[in-house]
Protein backbone atom coordinates (compact mmCIF):
# COMPACT_ATOMS: atom_id res chain seq x y z
CA UNK A 1 0.00 0.00 0.00
CA UNK A 2 1.72 3.52 -0.86
CA UNK A 3 1.28 6.90 1.65
CA UNK A 4 -1.36 8.15 -0.99
CA UNK A 5 -3.17 4.95 -0.06
CA UNK A 6 -2.83 4.60 3.45
CA UNK A 7 -4.21 7.84 3.87
CA UNK A 8 -7.25 7.89 2.03
CA UNK A 9 -7.59 4.57 4.17
CA UNK A 10 -7.29 6.57 7.28
CA UNK A 11 -9.75 9.23 6.16
CA UNK A 12 -12.37 7.06 4.95
CA UNK A 13 -11.77 4.94 8.53
CA UNK A 14 -12.21 7.80 10.58
CA UNK A 15 -15.29 9.46 8.63
CA UNK A 16 -17.06 5.81 9.50
CA UNK A 17 -16.77 4.42 6.31
CA UNK A 18 -15.76 0.97 5.79
CA UNK A 19 -12.79 0.63 5.06
CA UNK A 20 -11.40 -0.78 1.59
CA UNK A 21 -9.61 -3.90 1.84
CA UNK A 22 -6.11 -3.52 -0.02
CA UNK A 23 -5.69 -5.36 -3.25
CA UNK A 24 -4.38 -8.80 -3.56
CA UNK A 25 -5.18 -9.17 0.90
CA UNK A 26 -8.57 -10.40 1.89
CA UNK A 27 -11.24 -9.06 3.87
CA UNK A 28 -11.05 -9.51 7.83
CA UNK A 29 -14.96 -10.42 8.59
CA UNK A 30 -16.44 -8.45 11.17
CA UNK A 31 -17.99 -10.96 13.67
CA UNK A 32 -20.88 -9.22 15.67
CA UNK A 33 -20.57 -9.76 19.60
CA UNK A 34 -23.98 -11.60 20.16
CA UNK A 35 -22.76 -13.00 23.87
CA UNK A 36 -22.24 -9.96 26.09
CA UNK A 37 -22.41 -11.58 29.62
CA UNK A 38 -21.99 -8.03 30.92
CA UNK A 39 -25.46 -7.14 29.86
CA UNK A 40 -26.26 -8.94 34.02
CA UNK A 41 -23.76 -7.23 35.27
CA UNK A 42 -24.98 -3.48 34.41
CA UNK A 43 -27.01 -2.80 37.20
CA UNK A 44 -27.76 -4.13 40.88
CA UNK A 45 -30.98 -4.92 40.35
CA UNK A 46 -29.79 -7.18 37.64
CA UNK A 47 -27.13 -8.72 39.73
CA UNK A 48 -29.17 -9.27 42.51
CA UNK A 49 -31.71 -10.76 39.94
CA UNK A 50 -29.51 -13.30 38.76
CA UNK A 51 -27.74 -14.13 41.00
CA UNK A 52 -27.17 -17.72 41.74
CA UNK A 53 -26.51 -17.96 45.57
CA UNK A 54 -28.11 -15.75 48.03
CA UNK A 55 -26.68 -15.73 51.72
CA UNK A 56 -29.47 -15.58 54.16
CA UNK A 57 -29.54 -15.22 57.92
CA UNK A 58 -31.76 -18.68 58.38
CA UNK A 59 -28.70 -19.81 57.18
CA UNK A 60 -26.25 -19.04 60.12
CA UNK A 61 -25.79 -20.85 63.40
CA UNK A 62 -24.20 -18.68 66.32
CA UNK A 63 -21.58 -20.23 68.44
CA UNK A 64 -21.47 -19.13 71.96
CA UNK A 65 -18.87 -19.53 74.82
CA UNK A 66 -20.59 -19.96 78.40
CA UNK A 67 -18.33 -19.86 81.70
CA UNK A 68 -19.29 -19.91 85.49
CA UNK A 69 -20.05 -17.01 87.31
CA UNK A 70 -22.28 -13.43 87.52
CA UNK A 71 -21.86 -10.35 85.23
CA UNK A 72 -18.65 -10.68 83.03
CA UNK A 73 -17.56 -11.05 79.46
CA UNK A 74 -14.25 -12.02 78.66
CA UNK A 75 -13.29 -10.96 75.50
CA UNK A 76 -11.03 -13.90 73.57
CA UNK A 77 -7.76 -12.40 72.66
CA UNK A 78 -7.04 -14.52 69.65
CA UNK A 79 -11.29 -14.27 68.77
CA UNK A 80 -11.45 -10.19 68.83
CA UNK A 81 -15.08 -9.80 69.30
CA UNK A 82 -16.11 -12.99 70.87
CA UNK A 83 -16.24 -13.51 74.62
CA UNK A 84 -16.55 -15.83 76.83
CA UNK A 85 -20.47 -15.14 79.04
CA UNK A 86 -21.90 -15.95 82.21
CA UNK A 87 -25.33 -17.40 82.21
CA UNK A 88 -26.85 -14.05 82.71
CA UNK A 89 -25.17 -12.03 80.35
CA UNK A 90 -25.20 -15.30 77.68
CA UNK A 91 -29.17 -14.94 77.81
CA UNK A 92 -28.65 -10.81 77.03
CA UNK A 93 -26.25 -12.07 73.64
CA UNK A 94 -28.85 -14.78 72.79
CA UNK A 95 -31.36 -11.73 73.16
CA UNK A 96 -29.75 -9.66 70.76
CA UNK A 97 -28.76 -13.17 67.83
CA UNK A 98 -33.13 -13.47 68.26
CA UNK A 99 -33.85 -9.58 67.65
CA UNK A 100 -31.28 -10.16 64.76
CA UNK A 101 -33.30 -13.13 63.37
CA UNK A 102 -30.85 -15.80 63.98
CA UNK A 103 -32.82 -18.42 65.04
CA UNK A 104 -30.08 -20.71 65.98
CA UNK A 105 -26.75 -21.06 68.99
CA UNK A 106 -24.40 -23.77 69.51
CA UNK A 107 -23.06 -23.85 73.16
CA UNK A 108 -19.82 -24.56 74.00
CA UNK A 109 -18.19 -24.52 77.96
CA UNK A 110 -15.11 -23.14 80.09
CA UNK A 111 -15.19 -26.10 82.65
CA UNK A 112 -13.30 -25.16 85.87
CA UNK A 113 -10.23 -27.25 86.09
CA UNK A 114 -10.81 -28.78 89.15
CA UNK A 115 -14.07 -30.39 87.71
CA UNK A 116 -12.04 -31.87 84.58
CA UNK A 117 -10.68 -35.24 84.88
CA UNK A 118 -9.60 -38.25 82.90
CA UNK A 119 -13.08 -39.77 81.77
CA UNK A 120 -15.16 -36.50 81.27
CA UNK A 121 -17.57 -36.56 83.98
CA UNK A 122 -18.75 -33.15 84.61
CA UNK A 123 -20.01 -33.70 80.92
CA UNK A 124 -23.17 -35.68 82.11
CA UNK A 125 -23.72 -34.00 85.30
CA UNK A 126 -27.07 -32.83 85.09
CA UNK A 127 -26.32 -29.77 87.36
CA UNK A 128 -23.19 -28.95 85.79
CA UNK A 129 -22.45 -25.57 83.30
CA UNK A 130 -24.33 -26.86 79.85
CA UNK A 131 -27.62 -28.47 81.01
CA UNK A 132 -28.09 -25.35 83.82
CA UNK A 133 -27.44 -22.82 80.53
CA UNK A 134 -29.97 -25.18 78.12
CA UNK A 135 -32.61 -25.03 80.93
CA UNK A 136 -32.32 -21.12 81.36
CA UNK A 137 -32.26 -20.65 77.68
CA UNK A 138 -35.26 -22.87 76.70
CA UNK A 139 -37.16 -21.12 79.79
CA UNK A 140 -36.22 -17.70 78.34
CA UNK A 141 -36.16 -18.06 74.60
CA UNK A 142 -38.47 -21.42 73.77
CA UNK A 143 -38.14 -21.20 69.93
CA UNK A 144 -34.29 -20.80 70.00
CA UNK A 145 -32.68 -23.65 68.56
CA UNK A 146 -30.18 -24.63 71.11
CA UNK A 147 -27.55 -27.03 69.66
CA UNK A 148 -25.19 -28.63 72.97
CA UNK A 149 -21.62 -30.08 71.67
CA UNK A 150 -21.33 -33.42 72.71
CA UNK A 151 -17.35 -33.91 73.32
CA UNK A 152 -15.08 -34.40 76.43
CA UNK A 153 -12.31 -32.21 75.43
CA UNK A 154 -13.83 -29.18 77.32
CA UNK A 155 -14.55 -31.88 80.25
CA UNK A 156 -10.73 -33.89 79.97
CA UNK A 157 -7.85 -33.63 82.43
CA UNK A 158 -6.45 -34.32 79.00
CA UNK A 159 -7.56 -32.18 76.80
CA UNK A 160 -8.56 -35.11 74.31
CA UNK A 161 -11.70 -36.11 73.30
CA UNK A 162 -11.76 -39.01 74.45
CA UNK A 163 -10.54 -41.19 77.64
CA UNK A 164 -6.77 -42.03 77.74
CA UNK A 165 -5.19 -44.67 78.56
CA UNK A 166 -1.21 -45.74 78.05
CA UNK A 167 -1.43 -42.78 75.84
CA UNK A 168 -3.93 -43.74 73.30
CA UNK A 169 -7.76 -42.57 72.66
CA UNK A 170 -10.25 -45.39 73.94
CA UNK A 171 -12.99 -45.48 71.68
CA UNK A 172 -15.96 -47.33 72.72
CA UNK A 173 -15.30 -46.19 76.23
CA UNK A 174 -15.69 -42.96 75.40
CA UNK A 175 -18.86 -43.42 73.26
CA UNK A 176 -20.59 -45.05 76.69
CA UNK A 177 -19.55 -41.46 78.27
CA UNK A 178 -20.91 -39.80 75.35
CA UNK A 179 -24.16 -41.36 75.17
CA UNK A 180 -24.24 -39.95 78.78
CA UNK A 181 -23.72 -36.42 78.06
CA UNK A 182 -26.28 -36.25 74.94
CA UNK A 183 -28.76 -37.71 77.20
CA UNK A 184 -28.26 -35.16 80.10
CA UNK A 185 -28.70 -32.49 77.64
CA UNK A 186 -31.69 -33.56 75.81
CA UNK A 187 -33.38 -33.75 79.53
CA UNK A 188 -31.94 -30.65 80.21
CA UNK A 189 -33.76 -28.90 76.53
CA UNK A 190 -31.42 -29.53 73.83
CA UNK A 191 -33.19 -29.16 70.72
CA UNK A 192 -30.26 -30.69 68.78
CA UNK A 193 -27.10 -32.73 70.16
CA UNK A 194 -24.02 -32.28 67.74
CA UNK A 195 -21.02 -35.02 68.78
CA UNK A 196 -18.13 -33.57 67.41
CA UNK A 197 -15.57 -36.13 68.61
CA UNK A 198 -15.02 -38.33 66.06
CA UNK A 199 -15.08 -41.49 68.09
CA UNK A 200 -16.36 -44.88 65.68
CA UNK A 201 -19.84 -45.90 66.12
CA UNK A 202 -21.01 -42.69 68.32
CA UNK A 203 -24.22 -41.90 66.39
CA UNK A 204 -25.73 -44.87 66.15
CA UNK A 205 -25.12 -45.16 69.93
CA UNK A 206 -26.33 -41.73 71.03
CA UNK A 207 -29.61 -42.12 68.56
CA UNK A 208 -30.34 -45.44 70.21
CA UNK A 209 -29.99 -44.01 73.58
CA UNK A 210 -32.06 -41.13 72.86
CA UNK A 211 -34.81 -43.39 70.92
CA UNK A 212 -34.80 -44.95 74.20
CA UNK A 213 -35.29 -42.57 76.83
CA UNK A 214 -38.11 -41.05 74.58
CA UNK A 215 -36.29 -38.28 73.10
CA UNK A 216 -37.37 -39.10 69.49
CA UNK A 217 -37.40 -35.54 68.49
CA UNK A 218 -34.05 -34.37 69.24
CA UNK A 219 -31.59 -34.38 65.80
CA UNK A 220 -28.22 -35.18 65.61
CA UNK A 221 -25.90 -32.66 64.06
CA UNK A 222 -22.66 -35.07 63.12
CA UNK A 223 -19.45 -33.92 62.87
CA UNK A 224 -19.14 -36.47 59.62
CA UNK A 225 -15.89 -34.85 58.32
CA UNK A 226 -13.84 -33.40 61.31
CA UNK A 227 -10.28 -32.78 60.36
CA UNK A 228 -7.76 -32.64 61.85
CA UNK A 229 -6.88 -28.98 61.68
CA UNK A 230 -4.78 -26.17 62.87
CA UNK A 231 -7.34 -24.08 62.22
CA UNK A 232 -8.82 -24.69 65.74
CA UNK A 233 -6.21 -22.89 67.58
CA UNK A 234 -8.21 -19.78 68.77
CA UNK A 235 -11.17 -22.36 69.85
CA UNK A 236 -8.96 -24.02 72.05
CA UNK A 237 -7.64 -20.86 73.65
CA UNK A 238 -11.75 -20.33 74.22
CA UNK A 239 -12.02 -23.30 76.23
CA UNK A 240 -8.86 -24.12 77.50
CA UNK A 241 -9.25 -27.39 76.24
CA UNK A 242 -5.73 -28.06 74.03
CA UNK A 243 -4.44 -31.45 74.13
CA UNK A 244 -1.98 -31.86 77.12
CA UNK A 245 0.13 -34.22 74.75
CA UNK A 246 0.41 -35.61 71.10
CA UNK A 247 -2.71 -34.33 68.90
CA UNK A 248 -5.89 -35.69 67.43
CA UNK A 249 -5.11 -37.44 64.52
CA UNK A 250 -5.58 -40.73 65.39
CA UNK A 251 -9.06 -39.80 65.35
CA UNK A 252 -9.95 -36.82 63.47
CA UNK A 253 -9.33 -37.17 59.68
CA UNK A 254 -6.35 -36.38 57.98
CA UNK A 255 -6.80 -33.02 55.69
CA UNK A 256 -5.04 -35.00 52.37
CA UNK A 257 -8.49 -37.51 52.42
CA UNK A 258 -11.56 -36.36 50.34
CA UNK A 259 -13.12 -40.07 49.54
CA UNK A 260 -12.81 -41.03 53.26
CA UNK A 261 -15.16 -38.03 54.13
CA UNK A 262 -17.75 -39.91 51.83
CA UNK A 263 -17.29 -42.67 54.02
CA UNK A 264 -18.14 -41.10 57.32
CA UNK A 265 -20.82 -39.39 56.12
CA UNK A 266 -22.42 -42.76 54.73
CA UNK A 267 -21.79 -44.28 57.84
CA UNK A 268 -23.13 -41.32 59.90
CA UNK A 269 -26.29 -41.18 57.84
CA UNK A 270 -26.41 -44.76 58.12
CA UNK A 271 -26.38 -44.48 61.89
CA UNK A 272 -29.25 -41.86 62.21
CA UNK A 273 -27.29 -38.98 61.86
CA UNK A 274 -30.15 -35.91 60.67
CA UNK A 275 -27.42 -33.52 59.40
CA UNK A 276 -24.01 -34.02 58.90
CA UNK A 277 -21.26 -30.83 59.11
CA UNK A 278 -17.77 -30.24 57.93
CA UNK A 279 -15.70 -28.65 60.04
CA UNK A 280 -13.47 -26.54 58.89
CA UNK A 281 -14.96 -25.01 55.65
CA UNK A 282 -12.64 -22.56 53.89
CA UNK A 283 -9.87 -25.04 53.48
CA UNK A 284 -12.48 -28.04 52.87
CA UNK A 285 -15.12 -26.34 50.35
CA UNK A 286 -14.33 -29.66 47.56
CA UNK A 287 -15.28 -31.84 50.75
CA UNK A 288 -18.45 -29.61 50.95
CA UNK A 289 -19.08 -29.74 47.40
CA UNK A 290 -18.81 -33.38 46.97
CA UNK A 291 -20.74 -34.15 50.14
CA UNK A 292 -23.33 -32.36 49.10
CA UNK A 293 -23.40 -33.99 45.65
CA UNK A 294 -23.50 -37.30 47.66
CA UNK A 295 -26.50 -36.65 50.25
CA UNK A 296 -30.24 -35.30 50.56
CA UNK A 297 -29.67 -34.28 54.37
CA UNK A 298 -28.64 -30.87 55.26
CA UNK A 299 -25.37 -30.33 55.13
CA UNK A 300 -23.72 -27.97 57.75
CA UNK A 301 -20.04 -26.65 57.83
CA UNK A 302 -18.26 -24.66 60.50
CA UNK A 303 -16.56 -21.15 59.57
CA UNK A 304 -13.88 -22.28 62.68
CA UNK A 305 -12.08 -19.39 64.98
CA UNK A 306 -8.70 -19.85 62.95
CA UNK A 307 -11.02 -18.70 59.98
CA UNK A 308 -13.07 -16.12 62.05
CA UNK A 309 -9.15 -15.06 63.57
CA UNK A 310 -7.42 -14.56 60.30
CA UNK A 311 -10.01 -12.14 58.61
CA UNK A 312 -10.73 -10.26 61.88
CA UNK A 313 -6.87 -9.51 62.13
CA UNK A 314 -6.42 -8.83 58.91
CA UNK A 315 -9.32 -6.27 58.87
CA UNK A 316 -7.91 -4.69 62.06
CA UNK A 317 -4.76 -3.83 60.12
CA UNK A 318 -7.02 -2.52 57.17
CA UNK A 319 -5.15 -4.63 54.85
CA UNK A 320 -8.88 -6.03 53.81
CA UNK A 321 -12.35 -4.19 53.78
CA UNK A 322 -13.50 -7.16 56.41
CA UNK A 323 -17.29 -6.47 55.96
CA UNK A 324 -17.12 -7.11 52.12
CA UNK A 325 -14.39 -10.10 53.18
CA UNK A 326 -16.58 -11.35 55.30
CA UNK A 327 -19.58 -11.51 53.23
CA UNK A 328 -17.26 -13.44 50.27
CA UNK A 329 -16.47 -15.74 52.37
CA UNK A 330 -19.52 -17.30 53.59
CA UNK A 331 -21.63 -17.15 50.20
CA UNK A 332 -18.72 -18.96 49.32
CA UNK A 333 -19.20 -21.48 51.99
CA UNK A 334 -22.56 -21.60 50.86
CA UNK A 335 -21.98 -21.58 47.37
CA UNK A 336 -19.99 -24.84 47.55
CA UNK A 337 -23.21 -26.37 48.94
CA UNK A 338 -23.53 -26.06 52.63
CA UNK A 339 -27.11 -25.37 53.60
CA UNK A 340 -25.85 -24.57 57.20
CA UNK A 341 -23.26 -22.16 58.54
CA UNK A 342 -21.93 -22.16 61.97
CA UNK A 343 -20.02 -19.18 61.89
CA UNK A 344 -18.73 -16.42 64.79
CA UNK A 345 -19.34 -13.55 62.01
CA UNK A 346 -23.00 -14.63 62.67
CA UNK A 347 -24.30 -11.37 64.28
CA UNK A 348 -21.72 -9.56 61.45
CA UNK A 349 -23.60 -11.02 58.48
CA UNK A 350 -27.12 -10.53 60.05
CA UNK A 351 -26.48 -6.45 60.26
CA UNK A 352 -25.35 -6.24 56.82
CA UNK A 353 -28.05 -8.42 55.35
CA UNK A 354 -30.00 -5.91 56.75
Amino acid sequence: MTPIQSSVRAIAFGAGLRPIAPPNQPETPVIPTIHRPRRLRRTETLRRMVRETVLRVEDLIYPLFVMAGENQQIEIPSMPGCYRYTLDLLLKEVQTAIDLGIGAIALFPLIAEDLKDNAGTESYNPKGLIPRTLRAIKQAFPDILAIADVALDPYSSQGHDGIVKDGKILNDETVAILVKQALTQAEAGADIVAPSDMMDGRIGAIRSALDAEGWINVGILAYSAKYASAYYGPFRDALDSAPKFGDKKTYQMDAANAREAIKEIDLDIAEGADIVMVKPALAYLDIIYQIKQHTHLPVAAYNVSGEYAIIKAAGLQGWIDEQKVILETLTSIKRAGADLILTYFAKDVALLLR
